[in-house]
């Protein structure tokens, strides 16, 4: 059960960074230099001091470029690939009891490939807002996605499980939300 819960936990993380980057990394080493986690070896600076200020900072600083209208759309492009990234970290990190080859097989591909899915929702959604708000609801848009992905690290922690169901049921609901918008916009042409 626990590999699982470890697999779980690592898809849930990664799902938050699809939503912000940097949130689920502070949360992340937030409970590690409290003690509620400890990160796989070769990841262990995210429980240092110095990777809590700096994840800190960045949190910060990427919440508050979401509210800048224009800016938002142009940080999705930047934001893309480092929720890739930062998708795979977050999983390696908790899958330190796995062989190596079978941790970063899991991080890429269930790490990445969450964030990557769940950052394309967020860009298409965010398009739609643009499309039809002129920017104008990009800030609630902002607001759910921030909500969104410090909700979803802290309940990784806390309930991974019930916390996989509801990212789940988040990306299936947005996917359909797309597709209706598409459908409506290709019915207008």
């Amino acid at each position: 059960m626990e590999v699982v819960t470890s697999i779980l936990l690592g898809v849930c993380l990664s799902a938050a960074c699809g939503f912000r980057v940097f949130v689920p990394l502070l949360v992340m080493s937030i409970a590690a230099v409290a003690g509620m986690f400890t990160p796989a070896e070769e990841l262990a600076w995210i429980a240092t001091w110095p990777a809590l200020i700096a994840f800190g900072v960045a949190t910060v600083a990427e919440i508050l470029a979401y509210y800048v209208p224009w800016a938002d759309n142009v940080l999705d492009s930047i934001a893309t690939p480092a929720a890739l990234v930062a998708g795979a970290i977050a999983s390696a990190s908790v899958l330190g009891d796995f062989s190596p080859l079978l941790q970063w097989t899991l991080a890429i591909v269930a790490g990445a490939g969450t964030a990557g899915a769940v950052q394309a929702g967020t860009v298409l959604v965010r398009g739609v807002s643009t499309a039809t708000t002129g920017g104008v609801g990009n800030a609630a848009v902002s607001t759910g996605e921030n909500v969104a992905s410090i909700a979803t690290a802290v309940l990784a922690f806390v309930v991974p499980v019930i916390t996989f169901v509801l990212v789940d049921t988040g990306v299936v609901i947005a996917w359909r939300f797309v597709r209706r918008y598409r459908r409506r916009k290709l019915a207008t042409r």
